[in-house]
């Protein structure tokens, strides 16, 4: 099969109007285990501080074209997430002043490859191939900051065929926006459309080809993608 997430995402750069962050951001910044839910569902400690990985923005997927497994990896699975784009330079910030660097936000997917990330886990070696392959961070349109009343006031969800398999809130994100943000930026700079995940709550499951895959944030996007195989 053809790979068609490049080519989406170059025509996406002709006519998307809003925070172009689809095509002008440099880096997707992910934050694992951030929900409480997630914490006490594997019985592991509290994280004492956000547990930072990057993803390449070759993974990114607009709504239209479809996820697609690759042939190298036998578990994939879902994991439905508000994302946070950065508006403007951001290094060693406060977490008081964190927020002026919110530009908006999106709904997003962070796909993993399970099958690999165990094995990486657990042999101390980077997630990178498992975090990062095309199609890999299905997101949504830009949405304005204005829009976002308390982004830590928001539901999460997700269906495979029209079956709940994720719902939650931004209430129980272990580390707010504020934290993520200032924690990261003691370490690298975060640019202009910069995309942060930051985490996803219980639920998150392997899926297959020939799924369809639905997920919402609060009444601000939703999406919904085919899932094929390589």
């Amino acid at each position: 099969m053809v790979r068609v997430s490049s080519v989406f995402r170059m025509a996406a750069c002709l006519t998307q109007t809003n925070a172009n962050f689809l095509c002008d951001g440099k880096k997707i910044v992910g934050v694992a285990l951030n929900y409480m839910d997630v914490v006490k569902a594997r019985n592991v400690p509290v994280p004492k501080e956000p547990l930072v990985f990057l993803k390449p923005t070759s993974s990114y997927l607009k709504e239209g074209q479809p996820i697609i497994l690759p042939k190298v990896f036998s578990k994939v699975a879902y994991e439905v997430e508000l994302g946070v784009i950065i508006g403007k330079p951001c290094k060693n910030v406060s977490k008081a002043r964190a927020m002026d660097y919110v530009a908006g936000y999106c709904l997003a997917l962070d796909l993993t490859a399970q099958c690999h990330l165990g094995n990486a886990r657990a042999a101390g070696h980077p997630w990178t191939l498992g975090k990062g392959f095309d199609t890999s961070t299905p997101v949504s349109e830009f949405i304005p900051l204005k829009e976002v009343k308390d982004p830590h006031n928001l539901s999460l969800w997700l269906t495979v065929n029209g079956v709940e398999k994720q719902k939650g809130c931004t209430a129980d994100l272990i580390f707010k926006v504020p934290d993520i943000i200032s924690h990261v930026s003691q370490y690298m700079t975060l640019e202009p459309n910069d995309l942060i995940l930051t985490g996803t709550p219980n639920g998150s499951d392997a899926f297959k080809a020939g799924d369809v895959i639905e997920c919402g944030l609060g009444d601000l996007a939703t999406l919904k993608f085919d899932v094929c195989s390589e």
